[in-house]
């Protein structure tokens, strides 16, 4: 039996080695001359959104997992944007008290929404990789479930302070536990708050408050009711990435181009909004000995906003626009030293200018014709050139969570459930600030200028010629709803020297778009009710334990399941219309990973070989195109992702003070498949092109490094002390490719030997890099007449070296010029210079 297990395993990996080595990967899908078929030249020319690169690294859930590897590449990793196997994290489930809250219409958790809440967010379990949760069907990236009752957290008190110099600079956090009292009541209360007038990038501030409650009432020995309310209000000013030209004339690695003076005060133009608080009632059934049974209602509600200019008839405002750079005038000596010379040495040149705004807005003059559609109605007053505008994510959510765990035997156990979610995503636009002005008009500008037809260029046809004040709606507003109801079963039979587990699940997930204006340009496809778009899927797992002795232990898990797209890339442009996506289709996961585990007292260690394929994605963008001087959504179908690699943790006492901890993954995170692309216009149903390939094979999955490795050594004193340090290496870092700079199309003004073939076509490579990190703690106990009082001084600096030339992503600007393909560089963002975090907590 062990030899043919043995052999059934090591099958397992050669298959799928084999299988990853079936085409070279040391080359992308290159684009060669007979690829090329004699098509119009297209170039796409526009800046990428913030949102595109709006993307979460490793959870910070995952920072205290006992598995050293995950430890590790969470806390040590994380600060480069690593992602563990190169997933993204709408492949981690996140469970709060068996409630699945990741966000519903991109699918990913939103830490934001329990941000701070530390203290009760610690009580959690997790898994990574292809796990086995008892609560949910997890996806293949793992899971963490946050344990919120109140009777889970530790009864006490503890009061903290962190200071430190990285998004936040002062945080305060206090949390009381009760226990279970003699009268059947627990309760637990948590609060903290976060704050720094500016953060460590200029400009940026934070404000961020958080809070919890939990009441349990023990019933019986058999029944149990839970309350828990949770919210974290937060508002945030942002950074953003800059062009490399940018950041040499400022001499800033972190120049800030969201901010500007106004009356001597440093103003944001990007400030985030959120308070998304979450109610649940659980009833937690002890049916027997060997069954229990959780069930939750919950209620979550609230608000998301996120801040940006917006002008109408007036230059761009933004100061790193390509246009107000020195490169853009580099065949005029006379303009080229005097925007050089306005970098350098006026701040204000290179920062917003929101006096400028004011003023603007306070001498134009304009009077509107026929206001709301009323013939003879008009009204005159200062037009604003400039607003500050603000896009609304609200939600009204609620559903059901119920989980059933059964010990059939000493051998065997069952575990199942059922998921249901009715969710609402309010999406619209409000003016913000009309900055000095007395109104905004409810049109599309570009549609005005390029038809010749009023009823085209409003935006709302049910209230034309719209006049909107400050906290109005304008521009978009359309409701993101999704059904979904899910069911999973998993069975698990455990023997002396091996383990099997299985799992499966069904869900039908229904979603649709209502819009509440009747766009001038979709009128048949923008105002109610869209058609509903269904889903059925499935998924199955199969894990393996074998125990070749009591501390070497080989263990392999398989994962095949579909999922629904994400609402979020199914439609073409639902903030003005139903379309939905070319091609739109299920979403498939293939996925495999075997392990080998070594544990001893002094010595624990992970070796996992990891295989996945995640096949027929959907990718949808909206950008400027300098050509049609109009957004445009860009759609590719198809899109294939494949990761495979290798993982090894190892945690060494040397001695009984003198600990060795280590970390190494090598991954390759690749495109896998040729895309369709679609591009249409956002003011209108053209279509520019359709049927484009995109030649994405064997490109980088960009965003995070690759290669990563890390080493550290921590020493334990006598007397409550410890002190340690780590070096952290990573390699293999790239930027996700511009798609339309990888098509045929992009090529067509040169021949395969032009040097501009390879620059047009060649993936953006970052340099290799180093961190070395230290930390310090001591704890103290002081004896009281009836309480006994600890005191714990934790103290954490990262990047002590001061490395300030670290670039750790960024995107290649889907705008771009293939006659010119240095006239839209990257955007980058580099790592944090020397960075400290140091916490005092009294505990009692």
């Amino acid at each position: 039996m062990k030899k043919n297990i043995l052999t059934i395993a090591f099958s397992i990996l050669i298959f799928s080695y084999g299988f990853t080595q079936a085409e070279d990967f040391s080359l992308p899908d290159t684009i060669k001359p007979d690829d090329i078929s004699d098509r119009p030249v297209f170039s796409i020319t526009a800046e990428m959104l913030e949102e595109a690169v709006d993307d979460q690294g490793v959870s910070p859930l995952l920072q205290s997992s006992r598995d050293v590897y995950t430890s590790l590449a969470a806390y040590n990793f994380g600060q480069a944007r690593f992602r563990i196997r190169g997933y993204n994290n709408d492949l981690t489930t996140v469970l709060i008290n068996g409630v699945n809250v990741n966000e519903r219409e991109s699918g990913r958790p939103v830490w934001a929404f329990w941000g701070g809440l530390n203290d009760i967010t610690r009580w959690h379990e997790n898994r990574t990789g292809i796990a086995f949760c008892p609560l949910a069907f997890s996806n293949i990236g793992g899971y963490s479930n946050i344990d919120a009752r109140a009777t889970s957290n530790r009864q006490g008190t503890r009061v903290s302070y962190a200071a430190a110099n990285r998004s936040y600079n002062n945080r305060i956090m206090m949390t009381h536990s009760t226990g279970l009292n003699d009268n059947g009541w627990a309760f637990t209360f948590s609060g903290s708050r976060r704050w720094a007038q500016e953060a460590y990038v200029e400009g940026t501030f934070y404000d961020a408050w958080s809070y919890f409650g939990a009441a349990e009432k023990h019933i019986n020995n058999r029944h149990s009711l839970g309350l828990i309310a949770y919210g974290a209000p937060a508002r945030t000013g942002a950074s953003g990435l800059a062009v490399q030209e940018a950041y040499d004339l400022t001499g800033n690695n972190y120049y800030n181009p969201f901010w500007g003076y106004q009356d001597g005060e440093k103003r944001n133009a990007r400030v985030r909004t959120t308070h998304k608080p979450m109610l649940m009632l659980s009833h937690y059934f002890t049916i027997d000995e060997t069954s229990r049974l959780q069930t939750t209602a919950f209620y979550t509600f609230g608000k998301g906003g996120y801040t940006r200019l917006n002008w109408h008839d007036a230059s761009n405002p933004h100061p790193d626009y390509y246009r107000y750079l020195p490169s853009f005038w580099s065949n005029n000596a006379y303009l080229y030293n005097y925007y050089t010379d306005l970098w350098k040495n006026d701040e204000q040149a290179r920062q917003i200018n929101w006096d400028h705004f004011y003023f603007a807005n306070s001498k134009n003059l304009y009077t509107v014709y026929d206001v709301g559609g009323e013939q003879g109605e008009k009204l005159t007053g200062n037009r604003s050139k400039y607003i500050l505008e603000e896009a609304r994510n609200d939600i009204s959510h609620y559903g059901l969570a119920s989980a059933y765990s059964n010990i059939l035997n000493e051998n065997m156990s069952i575990q199942g459930g059922i998921h249901i979610d009715r969710y609402q995503g309010f999406n619209f636009n409000t003016v913000k600030d009309l900055l000095g002005g007395d109104f905004w008009v409810d049109i599309d500008q570009f549609a005005e200028r390029d038809f010749d037809d009023p009823i085209l260029a409003q935006n709302d046809l049910n209230n034309p010629n719209r006049v909107v004040y400050q906290g109005d709606t304008f521009g978009f507003d359309y409701i993101a709803n999704i059904h979904k109801e899910e069911g999973f079963v998993q069975a698990s039979w455990s023997y002396h020297k091996f383990d099997v587990s299985l799992a499966g699940n069904i869900s039908h997930t229904t979603y649709w778009r209502t819009g509440n204006m009747l766009n001038g340009k979709f009128p048949d496809n923008s105002y109610g009710d869209s058609e509903k778009q269904n889903f059925l899927n499935y998924g199955s797992k199969l894990g393996i334990v074998y125990k070749l002795t009591g501390r070497h232990i080989i263990t392999a898990n398989a994962a095949y399941l579909t999922r629904a797209p994400s609402f979020r890339n199914s439609y073409i442009s639902p903030r003005t219309r139903d379309h939905i996506t070319a091609n739109l289709q299920d979403e498939e996961v293939i996925s495999g990973d075997i392990n080998y585990l070594i544990r001893y007292p002094n010595f624990k260690a992970r070796l996992t070989y990891y295989y996945t394929e995640i096949n027929n994605q959907t990718w949808v963008r909206s950008f400027y195109h300098d050509v049609y001087r109009t957004f445009v959504n860009y759609q590719m179908s198809g899109v294939d992702h494949l990761h495979t690699g290798l993982e090894i943790g190892i945690d060494y006492n040397i001695t009984s003070s003198l600990n060795l901890t280590g970390a190494f993954t090598k991954g390759e995170n690749i495109y896998n498949s040729r895309p369709e692309v679609t591009i249409a216009r956002d003011n209108s149903a053209e279509l520019i092109a359709e049927t484009r390939t995109a030649y994405l094979n064997h490109y980088k999955i960009g965003g995070m490094p690759q290669t990563a490795a890390s080493g550290g050594l921590r020493y334990n004193g006598k007397k409550f002390w410890f002190a340690g340090f780590n070096f952290n290496y990573f390699a293999d870092m790239y930027l996700s490719p511009n798609p339309d700079r990888r098509t045929s199309e992009a090529l067509d003004n040169y021949v395969f030997s032009d040097p501009q073939w390879d620059q047009i076509i060649s993936q953006t490579k970052l340099d290799n890099n180093f961190t070395i990190d230290a930390y310090f703690g001591k704890s103290w106990r002081i004896r009281g007449d009836n309480q006994n009082y600890f005191i714990n001084l934790n103290i954490n600096i990262n990047n002590i070296l001061n490395n300030n030339d670290f670039i750790i992503g960024g995107f290649e600007q889907l705008r771009y010029d293939s006659s010119d393909i240095d006239k839209f560089p990257p955007r980058f963002s580099y790592l944090y210079g020397r960075t400290y975090f140091a916490m005092l907590t009294l505990r009692f």
